[in-house]
């Protein structure tokens, strides 16, 4: 059998791009491999519009139900479905799973997301969501009046810095090495705060608090030569920050792999798409959300560009 639509995610960018499949009576398979995406592990979530509050597990149980509404002649889900491989077959495409399974269809929609990349210090893990978290917007709001840390010196570090100055009483940026990787504009503008510090060229040696996040502990950097803001690099000396929470922006690994050889990746391997339509360069493959090379990722910009996506699979199989 030969769908015309696979969507490849279980996410906000699948669920959404299922719902619009089943409506438009797309001959469509969902294969999910994780209900939620990355949010199943926050405690809370603010930010998904039309929904004041609700957990993370609570989010991906909404996905699920909703799909599982709109299944039927149109839409199938097959979950605890992970590909490991799509390629190109004649005019279709072949997706293989883990378990060995083949299937073919005539369009792609990848919507596999991504991970955060841990912090791998000693107690990260322990006192991840208790004080320790990977998303600003969906927890920034409970850090209001306290002293926070950001974890990163890219774009996303300071961008989650920007959004913590709204409610933080003051946040501190803590970068391994001695220059930051963002954008030199957007450096000196959220430096700009009085609000803000940064500490640069220092190596975190633990996630400190017992049942929540109390600080961080940090010394100079190994290869660390002079003085800034984290103290004197000629010495080892451990410094203690005392900060109620702490925000980890050290990059995302997007969920790729499996289409590496079909589908053009940049250099952080996101697949590469057309923002108008988020058709990727293998003409019949779409893709959309975290795994994308959008520039802002959340579970409400996903869904939209799922939706945007499911627009033009349709016109695309319709008027081919």
């Amino acid at each position: 059998m030969t769908y015309d639509l696979i969507i490849i995610g279980g996410g906000p960018a699948g669920a959404a791009a299922a719902v619009y499949a089943a409506r438009k009576r797309l001959k469509t398979l969902l294969l999910v491999a994780e209900w939620g995406g990355q949010s199943v592990v926050s405690e809370q979530i603010y930010n998904w519009i039309g929904t004041p509050a609700l957990s993370g597990t609570e989010l991906a149980d909404n996905f699920k139900k909703h799909i599982l509404e709109n299944t039927g002649e149109s839409l199938e889900v097959r979950e605890g479905g992970k590909a490991t491989s799509l390629r190109k077959e004649d005019d279709n495409f072949e997706i293989t799973l883990e378990s060995g399974e083949k299937f073919f269809t005539r369009t792609v929609l990848i919507a596999s997301g991504s991970a955060r990349r841990k912090l791998e210090v000693k107690n990260a893990d322990r006192l991840e969501h208790k004080g320790l978290t990977y998303c600003a917007s969906c927890d920034g709001p409970l850090f209001a009046d306290m002293d926070v840390a950001v974890i990163g010196g890219g774009n996303a570090g300071f961008e989650t810095a920007a959004q913590l100055l709204a409610y933080a009483k003051s946040v501190t940026l803590v970068n391994r090495s001695d220059t930051f990787r963002a954008d030199e504009i957007t450096v000196e503008k959220v430096l700009k705060n009085p609000k803000m510090t940064a500490i640069k060229n220092v190596d975190i040696l633990e996630v400190v608090g017992d049942k929540f996040v109390e600080g961080l502990r940090y010394k100079p950097a190994r290869n660390a030569t002079q003085r800034d803001a984290g103290g004197d690099k000629s010495t080892s000396e451990v410094k203690e920050l005392k900060v109620a929470g702490i925000f980890v922006e050290v990059g995302q690994i997007p969920n790729t792999d499996f289409a590496k050889n079909t589908v053009p990746l940049d250099e952080y391997g996101r697949i590469k798409i057309d923002a108008w339509t988020q058709k990727t360069e293998t003409p019949g493959i779409w893709a959309a959300g975290d795994c994308t090379n959008v520039l802002y990722h959340q579970n409400n910009i996903a869904a939209g560009d799922a939706v945007r996506a499911l627009e033009d699979i349709y016109l695309y199989l319709h008027t081919k």
